[in-house]
């Protein structure tokens, strides 16, 4: 497995197998602290191989320079089958409201499927 893409944006949705990403970033900048980041959409593509069509877990965990988690974990299941490819993608979609921060800092968002870490990308929160 593979994963393609795995981001932060405005808005993001799937629908019949489509996946529309409107304004990626990977920095959210505030005058003051604590902020509260009214919402954002984490959304992830991941490629599986004809070997790897099956059920899998996965779970999303957000987690600051200290370890402390800041998100509730995001968890569930996806179904991967294929329609006659060699691969198959699924896409992960979700949106988080009313983010807060305590400081600036890095948040980093890491993806497990079947326990396993597949990929992580940061969350930068700065002060401007």
């Amino acid at each position: 497995m593979k994963t393609e893409i795995f981001t932060f944006c405005d808005f993001a949705q799937e629908h019949s197998g489509k996946l529309t990403v409107v304004g990626t970033f990977d920095t959210i900048i505030s005058r003051s602290f604590p902020c509260i980041h009214p919402q954002l959409s984490v959304v992830i593509r991941i490629r599986f191989d004809i070997w790897e069509f099956s059920s899998h877990s996965f779970r999303v965990e957000a987690r600051d320079l200290d370890g402390e988690v800041t998100v509730e974990p995001v968890t569930g299941t996806v179904d991967v089958r294929g329609a006659g490819n060699a691969t198959a993608v699924s896409h992960l979609v979700f949106s988080i409201s009313n983010l807060r921060f305590a400081s600036s800092g890095v948040v980093n968002f890491v993806l497990y499927v079947d326990d396993r870490e597949i990929s992580s990308v940061p969350l930068y929160i700065r002060k401007g």
